[in-house]
């Protein structure tokens, strides 16, 4: 493999996670519904609450649907949030609980492993980029969340007019980092959006397993921290 000059990440699950932690948020906004949640649960629920929305855009994307059809498709993303917390409700019960959820005061921030590894690569003389299906412009993002001084350009799926795990939003990255897919890598946390979608256009993909739902993964390189990240990019190179 070339010298990996380019590293691309995906945004939440990766590089930020919510802030109050989502099981926080879950939990509060049950609780105003008459529900308590198992708060050791809801990580798990929200890996396959993620799966089904990777699933979703990979088909029908969310930015296509009418408001009406968003609605739906969150109160069942919802649902499953709350099956895993321990509380089996109706749709309109979960999409009354996700109303909630909205409602509430966060955002996302960066784990606590992110800047000093975005350094680490910075020093090592690499370009380093996000690519994230969120529907508002990847400047704002960025800002928003506090890597506009830590990465090179954040690509979003209002950006590229496409959703990950489609090929649009990987290729305006390369053309953004002016890299050809072969000297890129991308770590992302979900299996079809960000894994098979940047192997789709022939980058490489690192799975970032944070809360190690995936022991036994061995379709390819796993890191469970971000200080794996380098001993892992070197690998490849060696390879």
């Amino acid at each position: 493999m070339k010298h990996i000059r380019v590293v691309l990440f995906d945004l939440y699950g990766t590089l930020a996670r919510f802030d109050p932690p989502r099981e926080q948020i879950q939990s509060t906004a049950a609780r105003q519904h008459g529900l308590k949640l198992d708060a050791t649960g809801i990580p798990e629920g929200y890996r396959e609450a993620d799966n089904f929305m990777a699933a979703q855009n990979a088909t029908a994307p969310l930015r296509t649907m009418s408001p009406a059809e968003r609605d739906a498709f969150f109160a069942r993303y919802e649902q499953i949030i709350l099956r895993h917390g321990g509380a089996d409700v109706d749709e309109a019960t979960a999409g009354a609980v996700w109303e909630t959820v909205r409602g509430q005061k966060y955002g996302l921030a960066p784990y606590p492993d992110v800047i000093p590894m975005l350094g680490e690569l910075r020093q090592s003389g690499r370009a380093i980029g996000v690519v994230s299906n969120m529907a508002e412009p990847g400047e704002a993002v960025a800002a928003r969340v506090g890597l506009t001084e830590h990465v090179d350009f954040l690509v979003t799926s209002q950006d590229a007019g496409a959703n990950k795990p489609h090929p649009p939003i990987f290729l305006e990255a390369l053309a953004r980092a002016d890299a050809d897919a072969e000297e890129t890598v991308l770590v992302g946390d979900s299996l079809e959006a960000d894994i098979d979608g940047a192997r789709g256009v022939g980058i490489q993909a690192i799975f970032m397993d944070r809360d190690g739902h995936y022991p036994d993964y061995s379709g390819g390189p796993r890191i469970t921290a971000m200080n794996q990240l380098m001993p892992t990019i070197e690998e490849l190179e060696r390879a």
